[in-house]
């Protein structure tokens, strides 16, 4: 591992723990500086996201995960949710402070946010279980 790509990592690593151990310091800096990504959307048949998401290791993003209620659809990604800082999934005004997660599933129509730093350079997925087509995932790009 490059010396530079080192350090980057070792400053989100401190990022996080910081925000972690105070949430005002967290509120008051880089948490505040949000980039929405374009949603998903779950739907029989229909692709999850146009283009791949190019993101840049330490920034703070959130992404809309959609459902229009068409089928019972599950969002996974263990190598993505292993890769990102996820600071709070958010259901129904219902904001989850998780350690891990696996996947989503959606039963019904419904939308969950997620917002997260990249924390490691490298391409990750969403995708659609036990599906293979290119259209039944979504694809992140994370710069370092």
């Amino acid at each position: 591992m490059r010396l530079t790509t080192l350090l980057k990592l070792l400053a989100v690593t401190l990022s996080a723990a910081i925000s972690l151990a105070s949430p005002s310091l967290a509120q008051s800096g880089l948490l505040k500086k949000k980039t929405k990504l374009d949603p998903i959307t779950l739907s029989a048949g229909k692709p999850l996201a146009e283009k791949p998401y190019e993101l840049e290791a330490g920034k703070y993003y959130s992404l809309a995960i959609k459902a229009d209620g068409s089928q019972e659809i599950a969002l996974a990604g263990a190598e993505f949710f292993r890769n990102m800082w996820i600071n709070e999934v958010v259901i129904n005004d219902i904001e989850i402070r998780p350690l891990g997660i696996d996947s989503l599933e959606f039963d019904a129509a419904g939308e969950a946010t997620i917002s997260f730093i990249p924390i490691r350079p490298g391409s990750f997925i969403l995708q659609i279980p036990k599906t293979t087509g290119e259209t039944q995932r979504a694809i992140f790009n994370v710069k370092g």
